[in-house]
């Protein structure tokens, strides 16, 4: 592990309630690198990534994300390690009765930001960033699933994370504009120097734009960054 390990696993086992799900589990994931995450339904994906975000507790093994130790986490720290991720779902999750200026400010506000003319200027920054200039005040129903989805990637990165998680963040989209989110989010990583774990069921993403293939198979996790697909 360096100093630009964003994750490291450990012999960690992976548990669903008493049910062993992963065994076994060691990977790394470094600044800057973008990754998949590819298996079949119920192969442990979803478990994976919600053990990285705090959602299911560590039952075996080491594991750090963004520096914090998930062994010793409680009620108190996991906020704080979640400020430093950004995650994206297949459901966009927007407040209906909210702008998109709204939606952001409101995310910003619950990560404890305070002074309106930053939250403003990171809000601009970052809608520009994901083509969504002067919409701040379309409301969430009033803009295509694209264009919910690149809020979504835009919420996520409000307090400069250091790793991203994406479930299937293009599952509900056409091919065309699952692309576009995918470029989006590769692109963003690039920029930002931010780590992006990118779970999908979509082969044909990974066959048009080649990445490192971390797979759930088996009970286990299988790392594939030199197989071809």
């Amino acid at each position: 592990m360096t100093n630009n390990t964003i994750v490291h696993l450990s012999d960690v086992k992976i548990y669903q309630k008493d049910s062993l799900v992963l065994d076994q589990v060691n990977l790394d994931i470094t600044k800057g690198e973008f990754a998949y995450l590819i298996g079949k339904t119920g192969s442990g994906k979803s478990s994976l990534l919600k053990t990285l975000y705090a959602a299911l507790p560590l039952a075996s093994g080491r594991a750090t994300v963004a520096g914090f130790d998930l062994k010793t986490l409680n009620r108190k720290t996991i906020p704080l390690l979640r400020r430093k991720l950004g995650i994206v779902f297949q459901d966009f999750n927007l407040l209906d009765d909210r702008s998109v200026e709204g939606n952001l400010l409101f995310s910003l506000q619950a990560m404890g930001w305070k002074d309106k003319s930053s939250m403003q200027a990171r809000i601009n920054e970052l809608l520009e960033r994901v083509d969504l200039k002067g919409k701040n005040h379309k409301m969430p129903h009033s803009i295509s699933g694209g264009e919910q989805q690149r809020v979504v990637i835009a919420r996520a990165l409000l307090n400069h994370p250091e790793l991203i998680i994406a479930d299937e963040p293009t599952g509900n989209l056409d091919p065309e504009t699952s692309d576009e989110i995918l470029l989006l989010l590769r692109k963003l990583a690039q920029e930002n120097d931010t780590a992006v774990l990118f779970a999908t069921h979509d082969y044909r993403i990974l066959e048009n734009f080649p990445a490192r293939i971390i797979r759930c198979h088996g009970g286990r996790l299988i790392d594939e960054e030199d197989l071809v697909v």
